[in-house]
């Protein structure tokens, strides 16, 4: 290692020399090499064995010829042995057809016969259940009778009661509410005796102090100063009432300011709203794709046009740049409801794409951008109408266009397009949604944005959603800019005509202001004559009640008279109160009895109704088993009729001709074969006559056609075929050998591929820990990436004094010595990996500080003695400071002569 190649190496930016460096000086190249080569070697051999294998496939194939040919002389004289044997079989089978079919026929007279006496007994059975049912039918009629009777007596007392009942609470509520209105009178007259009490103590009281007569000056007087008061307070109520109004117009006009107020502003955001949806139309009828994500989405093209090499496909996208829709003035919302979300996204062919896309989007500063990952070579889906919703209202996909079919796939894959139903109104989506029950609907759209769908039995309307502009995939903008300028014009003439009119009443609402001022000022002066005079007439007063008194005794002894009448009368009330409450009371138990007594009654009539109800649903009962009964006697008198005779003697004829049958059978089939032979051919295995009668026609029609198509013989072809199969037996054999020693070459060489990758692993981390370690001596931390895909290697050290932050410096940023050093660590820590008997460095720390130096060459000695190989190191310094040791040999060259 000498300064020049440090130089070289570390000054150098390109990291696959880097990697070269590393990969040699650990041998890994050499090994990878050798394994490249026997994987070469082994595919040349496997090439050689197949083309072998395929000189000898003729002579297989003519093997395998004349093997098909011995099979189909064999299968002919099979078929011709079977063709006898069924033919033996057919004549016995007749035989024993007519066998079966008299056994059976046997068992089914046998069968009938048994019916009769058992439909006898059934007919009987059910007679007698019916007599037994009229009977019992016949009691609880009567049984009814009484307890209706009964009944009907319970139920007039229980009227009866439930009446009195009602009339004893009546009048307990009747006395109840006369009692509360004697009372309250009674209450009444109690308060009149206080206040005539009060009013006697008081006239008493008045009569000691008011000792002289009126006087008439005086009640002139206070009428003069009265008449005075109420002209003062006449026109204070006058100016008061004007200041009242006066502020209630001040509210009204300060209401509609600020109703004003708002409507301006309102009218001011809708024209911004409109002035921007009107740029925003205007920017998207210059470049459509701007409408799918704005202005970002320009930079995030261009990002991936500078980037697109490395794509594996070119994504598609947005996706609403590559859809039209058919008339979008009307489907434009709705279309925009269903997949409004999907018409921004990104197609890419995989997720290698999607990874390098995000990145071009973070670039672009496009954040949360949705990427859709679908194979682009998938043909346009077709999907059956079964799998469609079965109605006359368009689907979103139905009316969306576009000449690439990934970007359908998408919409019907992510998007479930073709199951979103587009309807025109509201009243007509609930038909669609929740009254037809269409199958393969997902959800349904109308023209102005409402989302209507159901799941079980939940049914869900969603309105259209705020701030959603529709019109996206429209074709033309000129009209909705031209309908949003006018709309933009009405809103400006509107605030303006709104900001006259809050010109005007902030201008009336001054000139209330100041009348309001001048009638406050008016009021206070009408207040303070109206205050003064009311003080001079209770000075007046005071001093009028203080001369004067007058005496009342006549009207005391009056009130003394009308005290003690209405003693009297309260005293009697309260008598007539204690006779009122005794008629409650009585009242009270009277309904309590009475109550008991229905409460009673109604117990036992449950009683007696529930006995009644249960009779009635026995009754019921007997009668519904009565009509089985008679129903099941009719019907088997029907079958012993119609069934169980009829068909008895339609089966003992039947069973006299089979008989007949039988015997010229077996006569036919003793001339062809006896018996017993068919006995050792295993019998008719089951069969039926026409089916071996099928079976022998195909088998004949076939024996035919064989031996048209076969004219040699068997025993030709077999020695024929012995002999060619002797020729490439031995060959077969030994091709098959080198198959096997191939595949045991093949496992050999994969288990060496994954010990060498694992190999590399454990050196690639080996190399970062050693590196470290080497750095750590002189407090630096650094790490070595390296990529065996990408065939790249990169060092990256951190310096102490960069610890408070987060960066990690290239080598190419640190200064001579640092570099030099990082250099040695490096070299270092290959050198523990491999193995060489001879190592040299020269002027390896040319570079260095005297810090460094001391560490690097401590460092580089105690590797050495730890390695135990050979080393030379050169260096322009002084080696003075290098520890003594007895492996350590230390040659000075003395300095060069001027």
């Amino acid at each position: 290692m000498s300064q020049d190649k440090s130089r070289e190496f570390l000054h150098s930016g390109n990291s696959k020399d880097k990697f070269k460096f590393f990969f040699k000086a650990t041998l890994l190249q050499q090994v990878e090499d050798l394994l490249f080569g026997i994987e070469i070697q082994l595919k040349n051999a496997n090439e050689l064995v197949a083309e072998l294998e395929k000189s000898i496939n003729p002579i297989v194939k003519e093997l395998d010829e004349l093997q098909g040919k011995i099979r189909s002389m064999e299968h002919i004289e099979e078929i011709s042995n079977q063709v006898d044997s069924l033919k033996k079989k057919l004549a016995w089978a007749w035989v024993y057809n007519v066998d079966k079919q008299l056994q059976d026929k046997s068992k089914r007279i046998e069968e009938l016969k048994g019916r009769v006496p058992t439909c006898q007994s059934r007919i009987d059975q059910h007679l007698t259940k019916m007599e037994e049912l009229n009977d019992q039918l016949t009691k609880k009629k009567a049984q009814i009778a009484h307890m209706m009777e009964k009944t009907s007596e319970v139920r007039r007392m229980t009227e009866e009661l439930k009446q009195s009942l009602s009339l004893a609470t009546k009048e307990k509520l009747e006395l109840e509410e006369e009692r509360g209105r004697r009372s309250n009178y009674i209450q009444k007259m109690a308060k009149r005796v206080k206040m005539f009490e009060q009013k006697i103590c008081d006239m008493d009281e008045q009569n000691i102090r008011d000792t002289q007569a009126e006087d008439l000056d005086m009640e002139v007087k206070l009428k003069e100063f009265q008449a005075e008061i109420d002209r003062a307070n006449v026109v204070f109520q006058r100016l008061r009432n004007e200041e009242d109004t006066l502020l209630d117009k001040i509210n009204q006009a300060k209401d509609q300011i600020s109703k004003l107020f708002h409507e301006i502003e309102e009218y001011d955001k809708r024209g911004r709203d409109i002035h921007s949806r009107i740029r925003e139309l205007q920017l998207h009828q210059s470049n459509k794709v701007t409408a799918f994500g704005g202005g970002r989405v320009m930079n995030l093209l261009e990002v991936i046009e500078r980037q697109h090499r490395k794509f594996n496909r070119a994504p598609i996208g947005p996706i609403g740049a590559h859809v039209t829709l058919v008339d979008g003035d009307k489907w434009g919302t709705a279309i925009e409801c269903a997949v409004g979300k999907v018409l921004n996204a990104f197609i890419v062919t995989d997720h290698k794409d999607s990874l390098l896309l995000r990145a071009c989007a973070r670039e672009a500063n496009y954040n949360h951008l949705q990427i859709i990952i679908y194979e682009f070579s998938r043909p346009r889906l077709h999907i059956p109408d079964h799998m469609l919703p079965q109605t006359h209202h368009p689907t979103a996909i139905s009316v969306l266009r576009s000449d690439n079919p990934t970007v359908l796939n998408v919409l019907v894959d992510v998007s479930n397009a073709e199951r979103q139903v587009l309807v025109k109104d509201y009243d007509a989506g609930k038909t669609v949604a929740f009254e037809q029950r269409i199958s393969n609907l997902k959800e349904v759209y109308t023209s102005d944005g409402y989302k209507m769908f159901s799941r079980g039995s939940v049914q869900t309307i969603l309105p259209p959603m705020k701030n959603m502009r529709g019109g996206r995939l429209s074709g033309s903008y000129d009209n909705k800019i031209k309908t949003l300028e006018s709309e933009a014009l009405e809103v400006q003439n509107k605030a303006r005509q709104s900001e006259g009119m809050k010109r005007s009443i902030h201008e009336e609402l001054q000139g209330l202001h100041d009348n309001l001022q001048s009638a406050k000022k008016r009021r206070h002066d009408a207040e303070k004559v109206l205050r003064s005079k009311e003080f001079c007439l209770q000075d007046f007063k005071k001093s009028y009640v203080a001369e004067s008194s007058s005496s009342a005794v006549s009207t005391v002894d009056e009130l003394h008279v009308e005290l003690s009448k209405i003693r009297d009368e309260m005293h009697e009330r309260e008598n007539l109160l204690e006779k009122l409450q005794v008629r409650l009371k009585e009242a009270d138990n009277k309904a309590n009895d009475v109550k008991i007594s229905f409460e009673n009654l109604c117990e036992s009539a449950k009683v007696e109704i529930g006995a009644l109800e249960e009779a009635e649903r026995e009754l019921m009962m007997i009668d519904k088993d009565l009509k089985h009964a008679e129903l099941k006697k009719n019907h088997y008198e029907e079958v012993m009729s119609t069934k169980v005779l009829s068909q008895l003697k339609g089966a003992e004829a039947e069973y006299r001709e089979l008989e007949h049958n039988r015997r010229e059978s077996y006569k036919k089939a003793s001339i062809i074969c006896p018996e017993s032979e068919i006995e050792t051919l295993g019998g008719c295995d089951g069969s039926t006559p026409e089916q071996l009668s099928a079976q022998l026609t195909r088998l004949s029609q076939r024996l035919q056609q064989e031996s048209r198509r076969h004219p040699e013989s068997i025993e030709d072809l077999r020695m024929l075929y012995n002999k060619k199969e002797r020729k490439i037996l031995r060959k077969q054999q030994t091709y098959k050998a080198f198959r096997e020693k191939l595949g045991a070459c093949h496992k050999a060489l994969e288990l060496r591929w994954r010990k060498f990758q694992r190999n590399a692993t454990l050196l690639k981390r080996q190399l970062t820990w050693q590196f470290n370690g080497h750095l750590g001596k002189k407090g630096i931390s650094g790490h070595i990436k390296v990529s065996y895909e990408e065939k790249t290697l990169s060092i990256e050290v951190k310096m102490p004094q960069d610890a408070s932050s987060s960066s990690v410096r290239d080598t190419r940023g640190l200064s001579g010595g640092e570099r030099s050093f990082s250099t040695l660590c490096f070299a270092l820590a290959l050198h523990d990996m491999t193995e060489a008997p001879f190592r040299a460095m020269d002027e390896f720390d040319v570079f260095m500080d005297a810090v460094s130096r001391k560490i690097s060459l401590d460092a580089v000695v105690d590797f050495a003695l730890a390695q135990g190989s050979q080393w030379i190191f050169i260096t322009p310094h002084d080696i003075s400071m290098v520890k003594q040791d007895e492996r350590v040999k230390k040659q000075q060259m003395a300095a060069p002569r001027s």
